[in-house]
């Protein structure tokens, strides 16, 4: 029983079964109409024509009686182009006239088709007559027809015809269902064992395509390129986890060791320098571990309260005045052309953690006695803010890679820094459905958020 279970479970015998159904019933249901238009229809047509001829005969033996009526059948057998047929029996069942070679004991009702060959010079003629009865007024049996032997022979060829077509159908229907749970199974075979492959860690695998265009290969192309995000994922978490492992190894190693030191220091001066060294090492730590925090809480979703409009032309503002000190500090001028009045929808604190950082970078990596700045203009149905910088500016081949967990340029390894801020700038936006795209302000870099 759960073998049985389990094969009809299978969607390919399911869908085989149910094309050989639809097969079987669409081709009995054109044999049907054929047999209909050709058989029945004409055989129906005859029998019209019979009880218009009988209630005729009826109506001649009412008005001249008997002989009347002999007469009447008698020239009937002499015309017509299809060959008359009758019987007319007493009411004691005697035969008083009859071309009919036989006909049944009891009644006929409606209308009945009776073998009725006949010996013509001595031959035998095949012929099938389609026969209505009806009672005369005395009872008397009056039996009458005519011969139908084509449409006869037409309702033999479809019967003969229905058994090899139904044969011939039912095995086209199964080798089509055959044919077709094969390639379907193929199919879903192929996905099977991708989907396997995967979860035995091999990412790099991939559905084959067809290159037919058809539903398959669409569902295919979809997962294929799931399983290239689901690979990228993946790759980036390990980048991370390396990258993480390589930025607290040091921060660790000196807590590590002005802890060692603090513990045998006996001068006062060099305790308290330890212990600074280590706060601010322990500071360094809590501020890696806040941003990937920070960055994992806006890629999941959770740090989205609720999005409301948001005065974009105020915030920027602010965030340019509270870094206006860290500008002077460096020699640096923040140059403003921000459009009034715009808004947007999302999150302040975060759209301000956003600019924020890319204000810092630029003051940070924009060089001493430069100038940094911000504009902000609506453009269509999209709000721009632009950030730049007059510092060296990041190569082409960095601009996406700077947006990555802890990356940093060569040239600015050693300035302070955790190398988030441009991975947490982008998971805002992100969040916020918008785009960021990295530059080149000739000289300098530029950095465009669009919403």
């Amino acid at each position: 029983m759960n073998g049985e279970a389990g094969l009809w479970r299978s969607l390919t015998l399911r869908l085989g079964i149910i094309y050989v159904a639809l097969f079987l019933t669409s081709t009995a249901a054109l044999f049907g109409s054929a047999y209909w238009f050709a058989v029945y229809r004409p055989l129906e047509r005859e029998a019209a024509l019979v009880r218009t001829e009988i209630g005729s005969l009826q109506a001649i033996d009412r008005a001249g009686g008997r002989d009347a009526l002999i007469r009447a059948l008698t020239v009937r057998r002499k015309t017509g182009p299809k060959q008359p047929f009758d019987a007319l029996l007493g009411t004691d069942g005697t035969v008083i006239l009859s071309n009919l070679p036989s006909w049944p004991e009891d009644r006929i009702h409606g209308w009945r088709l009776l073998e009725a060959d006949l010996y013509v010079g001595g031959q035998e003629r095949d012929y099938e007559a389609l026969v209505i009865e009806t009672t005369l007024d005395d009872g008397a049996r009056l039996i009458v027809g005519r011969d139908v032997e084509n449409i006869d022979d037409r309702d033999e060829l479809f019967t003969i015809g229905s058994a090899w077509l139904i044969l011939i159908a039912a095995l086209l229907a199964v080798g089509g269902s055959v044919a077709m749970s094969r390639a379907v199974g193929r199919r879903i075979d192929a996905v099977t064992r991708t989907a396997r492959q995967v979860m035995a860690g091999s990412l790099t695998e991939r559905i084959p395509l067809r290159g037919t265009g058809d539903d398959f290969d669409e569902l295919a192309a979809t997962l294929n390129m799931m399983l290239g995000r689901i690979e990228e994922s993946v790759e980036s978490v390990r980048r991370v986890s390396d990258n993480v492992a390589h930025e607290l190894r040091t921060p660790l190693a000196r807590l590590h060791a002005d802890l060692d030191e603090l513990r045998t220091a006996a001068d006062e001066a060099d305790r308290q320098r330890l212990a600074d060294q280590a706060l601010a090492e322990a500071a360094r730590l809590q501020s890696i571990f806040d941003a990937l925090l920070r960055i994992a809480r806006i890629e999941s979703g959770r740090h989205l309260a609720g999005v409301q409009p948001v005065d974009l032309s105020t915030l920027l503002a602010d965030a340019v005045e509270f870094h206006i000190p860290d500008a002077e500090a460096h020699g640096q001028r923040i140059e403003c052309d921000i459009a009034p009045g715009l808004v947007v929808e999302g999150d302040r604190n975060l759209l301000f953690q956003a600019v924020s950082n890319l204000l810092d970078n630029a003051i940070k990596y924009g060089g001493d006695g430069g100038a940094v700045s911000v504009r902000a203009v609506r453009t269509g149905a999209a709000t721009e803010i632009v950030v730049a910088d007059r510092g060296p500016g990041i190569a082409p081949a960095y601009r996406e890679k700077v947006m990555e967990r802890f990356f940093r340029l060569p040239e600015t390894a050693g300035q302070p820094g955790t190398g988030l801020g441009l991975a947490l700038v982008n998971a805002i936006v992100a969040l916020h459905k918008g785009r960021i795209e990295i530059g080149d302000a000739a000289p300098g870099t530029r950095v465009t958020l669009t919403f």
